[in-house]
């Protein structure tokens, strides 16, 4: 049973408990990521996610990590565009311990300078580490060429010339403006019961002061563009994106089942048609994005360069096969038992629910119960996703961003035609 409650300064607090679950997991959200800052500013969540850790007036950094490792259990953190999530699991024995812990790093964090300066350098060691990276730098390339001039194509985890001029004062008073009681959401899911967590939460929590401190947000806009980094590649990466719906959209069971048709798994037509039918990538494959006012479909492969004009034939072949050509219901039918079939089993974890409460709360406004899911899927039909195709694949909306070395490619975005 899902259990919603509002602390008396605006939190939401929602929790699902377990039958005979032995561990309790613990987020805390802040809705709020790399979309809401300026930017100059680019990376200032992601720098305040990682600087909670780094100390309290109660705790070192070393005494927070050997608190939670006594305890068996663990605590991490991660930024996303449009939210920030602090989250613990422990055995539900020690769920009171880690909420202090929790609450503490969460409300008292002081951002030590020697620790700010070290992690510092760690951020700056991970921008790096990404460029570094080919597959983790054709991601980001893509989402600044896809979403150009606008905050959700900045990088989450900021530039080097941002992230080195966030001063210590700056980012506390940033913390201390933005983690407002209307935009954090406590999610619990596990061995808990509702009134018993709600007891706990109140004394470290009600201090928080209330309000939101989020404007509205604008939509990007989309346009047909090509972007190309040179870069001494074997192969040549891709990145071939549309405009996708937002979280909340009625349409998003078909587009998940059409992604999943398309490239979301080794039996899809993209990895069928492209890897084990031609042999001309070892890897293809189609994913989602989604905020809460806007998607994006991408699909992403490698290749040798004399290859890439026709790996690109058989995507766009494939994209309008998709328009034009009803799918079969064996075909639907199978997507939508792996998709039921990939929710139930990620289910079978209290992370895994703890997330998907806040989630929920974020872009649904409330609790969808698996039984909703399932209905949303049972309702997708070869006509309704036949529409879904006509309305997203516009070749005047597609962006590729390409990544290699471009001295062997002859090819632009006005040679993609659907």
């Amino acid at each position: 049973m899902v259990n919603i409650s509002t602390l008396p300064n605006g939190i939401r607090v929602i929790s699902q408990r377990i039958p005979h679950s032995c561990s309790v997991t613990l987020g805390l959200w802040v809705v709020g990521g790399s979309r809401h800052e300026k930017p100059e500013h680019g990376g200032v969540s992601h720098f305040i996610e990682h600087l909670l850790f780094k100390g309290t007036g109660k705790r070192s950094s070393f005494e927070i990590a050997r608190e939670i490792d006594s305890m068996g259990g663990f605590m991490n953190a991660f930024t996303g565009r449009e939210f920030v999530c602090y989250y613990t699991k422990v055995l539900a024995e020690f769920f009171p311990k880690a909420l202090d812990l929790m609450a503490d790093i969460f409300l008292d964090s002081r951002f030590p300078e020697d620790e700010l300066e070290n992690e510092r350098k760690v951020i700056l060691q991970e921008i790096r580490m990404l460029e570094d990276n080919p597959d983790d730098q054709l991601h980001e390339l893509f989402h600044k060429s896809l979403w150009s001039g606008h905050p959700l194509g900045m990088p989450i985890i900021g530039t080097v010339e941002s992230v080195q001029g966030m001063s210590r004062d700056f980012l506390a008073e940033y913390k201390r403006s933005t983690y407002r009681a209307g935009d954090i959401i406590i999610a619990v899911a596990g061995a808990v019961e509702h009134h018993e967590l709600m007891a706990l939460l109140g004394p470290y929590f009600d201090s928080i002061p209330p309000g939101s401190s989020r404007g509205l947000i604008t939509p990007p806009t989309y346009s047909k563009k090509c972007a190309k980094m040179d870069r001494g590649l074997e192969q040549i990466l891709f990145s071939l994106g549309t405009k996708g719906l937002p979280q909340n959209h009625p349409g998003r069971y078909d587009l998940l089942i059409l992604n999943t048709i398309l490239g979301g798994s080794m039996s899809s037509r993209l990895f069928q048609e492209v890897r084990e039918k031609a042999g001309l990538a070892y890897s293809i494959y189609s994913f989602l994005t989604s905020h809460s006012d806007t998607g994006a479909l991408v699909i992403t492969a490698g290749t040798t360069a004399d290859k890439f004009p026709e790996v690109m034939s058989i995507v766009m072949r494939e994209l309008r096969r998709l328009k034009e050509e009803p799918i079969p219901e064996e075909i639907l039918s199978s997507a939508r038992e792996q998709l039921k079939g990939n929710i139930l089993l990620s289910l079978e974890s209290s992370d895994n629910i703890m997330s998907k409460l806040a989630k929920n709360e974020i872009y649904l406004g409330g609790y969808q119960s698996i039984e909703q899911v399932i209905a949303g899927f049972s309702a997708v039909n070869g006509e309704t996703l036949l529409d879904l195709c006509n309305e997203l694949f516009d070749e005047n909306n597609f962006t590729l961003q390409l990544l290699g070395s471009m001295s062997e490619i002859n090819f632009d975005i006005s040679d993609l035609s659907i």
